[in-house]
């Protein structure tokens, strides 16, 4: 019998799922890499800090959020949602 040990599970997962996140990646437009970086950038955030925000900091995202609004840089809902059944169709 051969036996791996669950470190040597998890890495290959690990290189699986890298594997498989580059293949989809490599097939976004910039457009949709541009709305998906945050969101992989914000589970990595949110792993590091765990901890409560200061308002500084809350304050300063929604000043973020807020030029971002004022510049037109959002999709509308109608437009998430074109974008999520390309997503899922494939396309």
């Amino acid at each position: 019998m051969f036996f791996l040990s669950k470190l040597r599970v998890e890495f290959m997962v690990a290189l699986l799922l890298n594997h498989e996140f580059k293949k989809y990646w490599l097939k976004l437009s910039i457009a949709e890499k541009e709305s998906s970086l945050p969101v992989a950038k914000n589970f990595v955030e949110l792993k590091e800090d765990e901890k409560d925000i200061s308002l500084e900091k809350y304050n300063s995202e929604i000043d973020e959020a807020m030029r971002r609004m004022g510049n037109d840089e959002f999709y509308t809902h109608e437009q998430g949602v074109q974008i999520l059944k390309r997503q899922l169709n494939g396309k």
